[in-house]
């Protein structure tokens, strides 16, 4: 199972919040954007769940992370999205 996470984060905590994100074997992508939200990770995780364990005991957990907004992936069409 693959999910989108759009985090809002705190600006002085960004750092702080991507050297978190990027050392959870979970993300499989992790990218600093601009927009709406400052960070778009890319969860991989076998059940729905796990993916709530990982949100809510980790990444909701981070410090400097204000919220988050999630994305199921329900069928890549194109690209090297690989849910197995």
């Amino acid at each position: 199972m693959l999910v989108f996470v759009s985090i809002f984060v705190e600006s002085p905590m960004m750092d702080n919040v991507i050297k978190s994100l990027s050392e959870m074997d979970e993300v499989v992508g992790l990218y600093e954007v601009t927009g709406e939200f400052d960070i778009i990770s890319l969860i991989k995780c076998r059940d729905i769940e796990e993916f709530r364990h990982i949100l809510k005991d980790k990444i909701l957990k981070i410090q400097g992370v204000k919220s988050t907004v999630s994305a199921v992936v329900l069928h890549a069409h194109k690209g090297n999205l690989n849910s197995e």
